[in-house]
């Protein structure tokens, strides 16, 4: 049985933006470092907060949420690949498909900023893929704001072991069914590109909203609350073959969304399928304190996954997830089997 981790971080550095395009260097996010003299700012769980990036004139924290009791830093920034690789070997873990960190966050309204910032980090993580080409795979970041560079920039990712289009749960303000990603997810469609939402919101004003909450409401509701209208509004009805993948906010909501999914498409006169979650494509990472076997009863056992947020340090890490659900009995083996392998080989074309 193989082992797919659907959710792992790279922690970007000075190393990642030595990959900005010449013409853009002028965008080079700045390394700031707050003084130990300054008034410490505190994070939404008290962390102290003092290294930053400057990106388009706006500080974005460094050493937020990084996962410093549970990684080694070579290995979460990927200056040494060779640790990385032992460090997943030692948590029995085959693939690895990896999502930023710095991008989680709102950091720019500019087209030329977005443009440069994603050209960036996507030809990074595309040479740290081709030192691990079978065990180190994906998610692009793609310039929502530059559509005339889309089709370019996804088949370059696609070609260089991108498995899925990374997005947030809002982009731009824009919601899921928004026609601004209609050119996207056919071109997802076309390049076989799953669109997969993490936790978090490309909303500088929800941001502002609950920039000190927990990042429950900001982050993972309004995930489930992109899934929600997914199916609500029929949405995959319109792009047949696309998947679509939700990370990193657990799957214990299933239950509570798809009873009021229920209840909505009843009170339109239609019945809902039992197997709604097959029929849009639609794919959920769960964590191992999720209650399983009450979730899979609404879910089924086809389209969940796993992952454990390495790198990163807040309730959706768990860096032994796999490991745990594999050997601890969690779940019947031939269900094991479909969440750590042939489920995520399923979503991200493996």
């Amino acid at each position: 049985m193989g082992t797919i981790d659907c959710d792992a971080h790279v922690i970007e550095s000075e190393a990642t933006f030595a990959y900005m395009d010449p013409e853009y260097a002028r965008l080079t996010p700045i390394p700031v470092t707050r003084s130990e003299s300054a008034n410490a700012e505190l994070g939404f769980e008290g962390q102290t907060l003092n290294q930053y990036w400057v990106v388009d004139g706006r500080l974005q924290p460094r050493s937020f949420n990084v996962g410093t009791n549970t990684t080694q830093k070579e290995a979460r920034e990927m200056s040494d690949i060779q640790m990385r690789l032992a460090h997943m070997d030692e948590l029995e873990i085959d693939v690895q498909v990896l999502y930023p960190t710095l991008y989680l966050r709102p950091f720019t309204q500019d087209p030329t900023v977005e443009w440069a910032m994603a050209k960036c980090y996507n030809r990074w993580v595309a040479d740290l893929h081709k030192q691990a080409p079978d065990r180190l795979r994906w998610a692009m970041v793609a310039p929502l704001l530059s559509p005339h560079r889309l089709r370019e920039e996804m088949e370059f990712c696609k070609e260089n072991g991108a498995c899925a289009v990374f997005l947030r749960a809002i982009e731009y303000n824009y919601r899921i069914g928004s026609e601004f990603f209609d050119q996207l997810y056919k071109l997802g469609e076309e390049l076989d590109l799953p669109m997969c939402f993490h936790s978090g919101v490309n909303s500088q004003e929800m941001q502002d909203i609950y920039g000190k909450e927990s990042g429950f409401v900001r982050a993972k509701l309004q995930c489930v609350g992109t899934f929600h209208s997914l199916v609500l509004e029929k949405i995959a009805d319109k792009y047949p073959k696309l998947r679509w993948g939700f990370v990193e906010i657990s799957a214990q909501w299933i239950p509570y969304a798809l009873n009021d999914l229920a209840l909505r498409f009843r009170r339109r006169g239609e019945e809902m399928s039992d197997t709604i979650m097959q029929d849009n494509n639609i794919y959920v990472a769960c964590q191992v304190t999720d209650d399983l076997d009450y979730v899979l009863k609404y879910s089924g056992t086809d389209n969940i996954v796993i992952g454990t947020d390495y790198g990163h340090s807040d309730t959706s890490t768990e860096i032994e997830a796999l490991r745990k659900l594999s050997n601890d009995g969690i779940v019947k083996p031939e269900v094991a089997k479909k969440i750590l392998d042939d489920n995520a080989r399923a979503l991200y074309g493996l």
